[in-house]
């Protein structure tokens, strides 16, 4: 069988649901669950971006032991598959991190649509860099000339005019393409990698209108990466509105590639997968981005829902039809799961921690696939026994999502499936379970051989 793996970045959980804060239409998604198993507790593991992608495509929790870097790890999906000597292997992605850490390397083909975020493929000096939002409305830091990133994205994507210009439809057409070129092949592994609904969100405004058609002050691009109170409630509504409206574009032109995919019949001899790496906030915590790195805030970000709960649909022969599996399960399982499902003996070149969750997407087995799952960035203390960081892990089983280190550096309870976005901390209330939720974080940090800085922390 072919392997179409689609990731849209920064794509949250309930953008599939209709009990948002502003509801996403996702019309196309939403017309690929019906032919799709989903994974209801599907939740990220190392984050974000780099470590995410790294954890799918190892089958290794990278956080106890890395930061964001270089793809070196020994075991690859990819090589994995091209090892069997039928498999091709091709990603095409506008994502700007993945060739900058190597990821093309280990396909037998690799294209990338230029010019996300701060990615400046080609200068165009002779044009003003203009400002698009107050800078204590955006994400500080300086970058190219001194200037935030939103202004360079704008700056570098000048000619935008139109729907067809803007990077998810360029990103579409050359995997729909791909399949023209391909769809021949029987044994074929690729890799789509939307960058958006990732900021800037930059949609046309027309779509914009449709989430918030009465603002009328400056249009709100990017996040903060810190306290949502920044902005007026007509300013956050403003950029809840631009996010909408980008998820909208990013399930518009899945959409088409879901569409080629039916125009050349390759439903029947393939395994179709759609995810995301991480969410982000939009206005839940007081908290606006996907990590604080804003020099106003010096809060902790744990990972709550909003960012860790992400959308996993798989659609193949011999799969489960238009249904919801209440399973626990992380990126880690998405290569076992894959070689399972294609019936590949293989030889992995190394261990790995994913476990296959195939028999649950054949309706072969029934219960747990993991009690619980840790989302988390690579945090160590400083040698003045500080954290290093101000995002920490959250660890989630079915009924409970617990934080080590919270917003005022304790410990967090939340039950998690009554309160989704993890907003009503109770641990005042359940002590013991708090206790026992910290011993098996713990346990399931020795059990992996994780090092004893990693633990550090939470000791």
């Amino acid at each position: 069988m072919n392997v179409f793996l689609i990731i849209s970045d920064t794509f949250r959980y309930d953008n599939l649901l209709d009990d948002t804060v502003m509801p996403v239409r996702t019309p196309q998604l939403d017309a690929f669950k019906k032919r799709a198993v989903s994974i209801q507790g599907f939740h990220t593991g190392s984050f974000p971006t780099i470590p995410h992608r790294t954890d799918l495509i190892t089958g290794r929790f990278n956080w106890p032991w890395y930061p964001w870097k270089d793809l070196k790890e020994k075991v690859c999906l990819p090589q994995v598959l091209a090892s069997t000597g039928k498999y091709v292997t091709q990603l095409l992605c506008d994502c700007p991190h993945l060739f900058k850490a190597g990821f093309q390397k280990r396909f037998h083909a690799a294209q990338a649509v230029r010019g996300q975020e701060g990615d400046l493929p080609f200068l165009r000096m002779n044009h003003e860099i203009r400002e698009m939002m107050p800078p204590e409305k955006t994400r500080t830091g300086k970058h190219f000339m001194g200037r935030t990133l939103v202004d360079i994205h704008s700056w570098c994507n000048r000619d935008w005019k139109g729907e067809a210009d803007t990077f998810p439809a360029r990103t579409a057409d050359l995997a729909c393409r791909w399949l023209e070129e391909n769809h021949k092949h029987e044994y074929s592994f690729l890799w789509v990698d939307f960058f958006d609904p990732h900021e800037p969100w930059d949609p046309p405004e027309y779509m914009v209108r449709r989430y918030d058609p009465d603002y009328e002050g400056t249009a709100m691009l990017h996040p903060n990466y810190g306290k949502a109170s920044d902005y007026t409630k007509a300013e956050l509504r403003n950029l809840r509105a631009h996010y909408c409206a980008e998820a909208e574009l990013v399930d518009r032109w899945v959409g088409r590639i879901l569409q080629k995919i039916d125009d050349l019949r390759l439903w029947e001899n393939s395994l179709v997968i759609f995810t995301s790496d991480h969410g982000t906030s939009l206005g839940e915590h007081d908290r606006t981005g996907k990590t604080n790195i804003n020099e106003r805030d010096d809060r902790i970000w744990p990972m709550y829902p909003t960012n860790a709960h992400i959308p996993f649909l798989i659609a193949g022969p011999g799969l489960l039809v238009d249904r919801e599996l209440d399973l626990l399960a992380q990126p880690v399982d998405i290569l076992p799961t894959i070689l399972d499902l294609l019936d590949l003996d293989v030889e992995l070149p190394g261990p790995i921690h994913g476990k296959s969750f195939a028999s649950h997407l054949k309706g072969q087995v029934i219960g747990e696939h993991r009690d619980l799952v840790i989302c988390s960035p690579y945090l160590r203390l400083r040698e003045d026994g500080q954290l290093g960081g101000v995002d920490t892990p959250m660890m989630y089983s079915k009924e409970w999502g617990y934080v080590p280190i919270g917003l005022e550096k304790m410990p967090e309870l939340y039950r998690i499936r009554e309160d989704r976005c993890a907003e009503r901390n109770v641990i005042q209330d359940h002590r013991d379970v708090a206790r026992e939720m910290h011993e098996r974080f713990l346990s399931w940090l020795r059990d992996l051989n994780a090092p004893e800085e990693a633990l550090a922390p939470y000791c």
